[in-house]
């Protein structure tokens, strides 16, 4: 199943400079992984913002709901999700 999903990130303004970096940087590997495995098959930046709009590929909403609560940033993320479908007007076949 296919998701869109947009996070925008929130880290509290007392946060240590060391800590938020040490965060950031766990997320980056795991989303990194993420991707490599294919779960996490696009990632946007939204411009002048902290936050993206990311495509997720996973079998299931309860899938969808381990990968998200386990990014090192969950707890300082507004998060929503929408379920996609194919549209029947995409040229592309192998569109899920």
């Amino acid at each position: 199943m296919l998701f869109k999903v947009e996070m925008k990130v929130n880290i509290p303004h007392g946060m240590p400079a060391d800590v938020a970096e040490e965060i950031k940087a766990r997320e980056k590997a795991y989303a990194q992984e993420l991707q490599t495995q294919g779960k996490w098959r696009h990632l946007w930046r939204v411009a002048a913002s902290y936050a993206n709009v990311s495509i997720f590929d996973v079998a299931d909403n309860a899938e969808l709901q381990e990968l998200i609560s386990g990014l090192p940033l969950f707890p300082y993320m507004d998060i929503s999700v929408a379920p996609l479908c194919r549209h029947p007007s995409s040229i592309h076949e192998g569109d899920r």
